[in-house]
C-alpha cells in the first residue's frame, strides 16, 4: 500500500512548488493607517513622558455608536483614535488629559466618547542615552 501512495504523494508535493502571484484587494495605505497607532506611546494625565519632548499640538479620538446594534462607544477605541491622529501630525506619544461619555449625544450617534490630548515627538533613546 505505500508503494501505491508514494507516487501521488510526490505529485502532490510538486504540484505546490512553482511561483505563484498573490492578488489582493487590500490596500497598503489603509493597513498602515492601521497599524500607525501602534507606534504612539499614550501617557496618562499627571505623568511625565519618558524622554525629553516638543509638543505638536492638540488632538482628539472618537468613538461613536452610529445603530442600535453597533458595538457601543468605548474609551479604547477613542484613545486609539486619538493615538492615530497623534501620529498624523508626526508624533510619537500622545499625553492624554480626558475621555469623556456622552450618553444620547447630539451628534447622530446613540453613544459617544471623546478624548483630548497634546501630540508629542519625543527624542529618540539613541539621542537620549
Amino acid at each position: 500500500m505505500k508503494n501505491f501512495l508514494l507516487p501521488f504523494i510526490a505529485i502532490g508535493l510538486v504540484g505546490c512548488a512553482g511561483e505563484y502571484t498573490f492578488n489582493s484587494n487590500l490596500d497598503n495605505q489603509l493597513i498602515v493607517d492601521y497599524y500607525k497607532a501602534g507606534q504612539v506611546l499614550l501617557i496618562e494625565k499627571n505623568h511625565t513622558p519618558p524622554r525629553p519632548f516638543d509638543p505638536l499640538g492638540v488632538v482628539d479620538g472618537e468613538s461613536c455608536q452610529i445603530g442600535d446594534n453597533d458595538t457601543p462607544a468605548s474609551a479604547a477605541n477613542a484613545r486609539t483614535e486619538l493615538r492615530r491622529h497623534a501620529a498624523d501630525k508626526g508624533g510619537n506619544g500622545v499625553i492624554l488629559n480626558n475621555c469623556v461619555t456622552f450618553p444620547d449625544s447630539d451628534s447622530g450617534c446613540i453613544t459617544r466618547v471623546l478624548c483630548l490630548g497634546q501630540a508629542i515627538s519625543m527624542e529618540s533613546k539613541q539621542s537620549y542615552q
